[in-house]
Formats: C-alpha cells, structure tokens, sequence
C-alpha cells in the first residue's frame, strides 16, 4: 500500500475507535519525551537565545515575527541570537536576517534547539513530549482573539480528531507549561483563563494584558503602505478588495489530508452581480489542507492562502468577510468594514464550537445565504465606521496601538539585561 494509502487508513482507524487512538498518543508521547531527553540531555539553555515558532513552523509571521522583529531592530538585544522553527519553503523570509537561524520542525536539530533557547516564543502549542527546563521562558502568544470555545470551555463533541475530554488534555498539558500567556483585552485574558484552566495549573499569574504585537503594522500603517500592497499582489488600480477569510470546521476532517473547506459562495454569480469593479482575495485557514482551484474566475478570485503574513492582505482588503474567526478583531484595528457570512451558524454553533458571546453584540450585519453577499458587499461602499463599530475595537482590542512588541518584549525579556 503507499504511503499515503497507510497513513489515511491509520486516521480512519483511530477515529473510529476513540480508545485507540488515545492509546496511540499516549504511547507516543512517552517514547517521543524519551528520544527528547536522549538527544538533549547535555544541551544548556543559553539565556541569550530566543526560539521563535509560528503555526508549527508553516510560516515565520503572526505576533512571534512581530516580536522578533523589533528585537532584530532594537540595539538593546544585539547580543542575542535567535532561532526559527520553519519549514524549508518559508525560510525565504528569513534570508540574509543577522544573529538568526532556521530549524525546521521536528527531529534532532529541532530537539537540540528547543533545548538550547534560555525563551520559547510560540503561537500554537508545544509539542505534547516537550516542556521547558529551569533556566527556560515559554511565552505563549496564541494567535486570535477567541470567539469560538476553547479547551475547558467546548461543551459540543463536534471535533472530527479529538473527543472532548481529549481536547481537555491537551490544553492541561499546555496550560502546565506556560509561564506567560499574552493578551490583547480583558475579554481574551477572561476566555484564556478559563479555556486553559490557568488557575487550576497554577498559572494564574501568567497573563500578559499587554495587545497583539502583530497588530502594530495594522495600527501604524499608512496609505502609502496599504497601495504598495496591492501592487504587490498584483491588483489592478482602482479595483475595491474584498479579503474572504473563513475559519475551519472541526467536522471536516479528511483522513491522510487534514481539516478540509471549500468556500461556501458562488463566485460566479458575485462576479456577474459585482462586475469589474471587485477584486476577492481568498485566504484558507492554516489547517485547511485542501486546495481550492479558482481558474474558472481568473482575474476575479486570488487565491492568497500561500502569503506567508496576512496582515499584507488586511492592509490590501477594502472589506472583510469572515464567519466566526478571529479575523474579525484583528482587522477591526483598520476601522474598516466587515461581514459576517454564517450560512451554517445552528451547526456551528450548536454542534461543533459555540461561542464566548452572543452575536447579536456583533455590529456588521450577519449574512446567512449567497444571495444576500453581493448586495451586502455593494452596501459597504459608502461605510463609516460609528459608534457601535468603536465601541467593538475598544472591547476586543483595547491595546493594538502599535507598541505592543516592545511592551511584551520588555515584559517578558527585559530591556536587554539578563535577570
């Protein structure tokens, strides 16, 4: 059988038996911590050494870039040196950077890293096997604003991979390791305290309310900037940018592939009802491993999910349209326009996530079929941003006012001086 033949046979096996599958990872967490130890148990953490790890190395972006990046610019950490975990494919955007070094996910050289960094800087989980030693700092950024349940919180059993008591699990052995968890707001400190049952792991100490480092391009962005990222994209002058952003569906999960979506609208239609004036970027969630072919609307549909960093696109996007991701807080930052296209909100809802609010508090209109997109769309042309508008930025992100890397960077590292 080939390879990918006895990898799909394996998830399909291991979902349709829950005790399995626990087994399984139970079994591999135990011998993956072994080779861990093995391989790194003469390695010292060195305290001028920052691991960054973006999206399990799919790409060097999101709040650890931004942090990096000041740290690159700042005279105050000339002496560190800094290690990313990435993929060979988005190594690229790391070339010719001083003092920093590529390992890509997994295996020796990325056990031997990890152990040597005096800071971890992650935006998704650790690895199940790894924790940090005395004389390491894990700083947890996450990557979003959470409107959908997290951890503790999911009451649904709506996940394809993971039964809801191992969702538990996994954020308890995350929750045990973290010594800070960073924050844009009140409501995300609330929602990950309770998610990761910070307190009851002893945590309670770890939040970090200091805004999203990766949301300062967004508040310092100028016009010269937003124009020179159209070019970049390749769109056309005076064309009005639509971004399409939706989040995954725990319940689609295709064994050997991964988390599956294809877009819920038809562009054909929004193309003969927008005509030439609209450009749609489309971007797929991270987990999302199914390609989408978009050639039938060449020239009207982009697909940008292979940009590396999406606050490009969020500066590019006249508009926004999203469902129940995170997207909605980060772009809020713009004060400008979004939709929220939620044609299966009852499953989604009431079956797979559920959600830290009730979306009535949202202020854009909530789109339930393809035939209300378009007028919408048209709708935001004359958009001002009010009071409702603002009143949603200052609650989910209070803090993104362009300074945050520095704030988190001193919090976390100092300012340059080893404690």
């Amino acid at each position: 059988m080939p390879e990918g033949g006895v990898k799909k046979a394996a998830y399909d096996l291991i979902k349709r038996f829950p005790g399995l599958r626990l087994l399984v990872r139970r079994c591999l967490r135990v011998l993956r911590g072994a080779v861990y130890r093995l391989n790194t148990w003469n390695v010292t953490p060195d305290p001028k050494t920052v691991l960054f790890c973006s999206y399990h190395g799919k790409s060097c972006s999101c709040s650890p870039r931004a942090i990096y990046d000041y740290m690159l610019a700042s005279p105050a950490y000339r002496e560190y040196r800094f290690l990313w975990v990435a993929e060979p494919s988005v190594e690229q955007s790391l070339a010719a950077a001083p003092r920093t070094r590529a390992v890509p996910f997994g295996g020796s050289a990325f056990q031997r890293a990890m152990a040597g960094a005096g800071y971890w800087v992650f935006n998704s989980t650790l690895p199940e096997h790894i924790s940090p030693r005395r004389g390491q700092t894990y700083l947890q950024c996450w990557h979003g604003t959470p409107l959908k349940r997290l951890g503790y919180d999911i009451r649904e059993e709506g996940n394809a991979m993971n039964s809801r008591a191992e969702i538990r699990r996994k954020y308890r052995l995350e929750g045990e390791k973290v010594d800070y968890f960073l924050s844009p707001s009140p409501f995300a400190s609330a929602c990950f305290r309770s998610a990761w049952q910070l307190e009851r792991w002893g945590r309670g100490d770890a939040i970090l309310e200091l805004g999203y480092p990766r949301n300062d391009r967004l508040a310092n962005a100028t016009p010269e900037e937003c124009q020179a990222m159209r070019r970049k994209l390749g769109i056309p002058p005076g064309k009005r940018v639509v971004l399409y952003a939706p989040t995954f569906r725990d319940d689609q999960h295709v064994s050997g592939t991964g988390y599956a979506y294809r877009p819920a609208a038809d562009f054909a239609a929004l193309r003969e009802k927008l005509g030439e004036d609209y450009v749609i970027l489309f971007r797929a969630h991270y987990l999302v491993a199914t390609a989408c072919d978009f050639t039938a609307w060449s020239g009207f549909v982009l697909d940008v999910s292979g940009v590396e960093e999406i606050n490009d696109l969020y500066l590019a996007a006249d508009l926004l349209i999203t469902d129940y991701s995170s997207t909605m807080f980060d772009y809020a930052v713009l004060r400008r326009p979004i939709l929220f296209y939620m044609y299966d909100l009852e499953q989604y809802r009431d079956r797979v996530r559920g959600f830290y609010f009730d979306l009535d508090e949202l202020p854009g209109p909530i789109l339930r079929s393809e035939d209300e997109l378009a007028p919408a769309i048209r709708g935001t042309e004359h958009f001002v941003w009010d009071h409702d508008w603002e009143a949603f930025r200052q609650r989910f992100a209070p803090l993104d006012d362009g300074q945050a890397a520095r704030r988190v960077t001193e919090a976390v590292m100092g300012k340059g001086k080893e404690k």
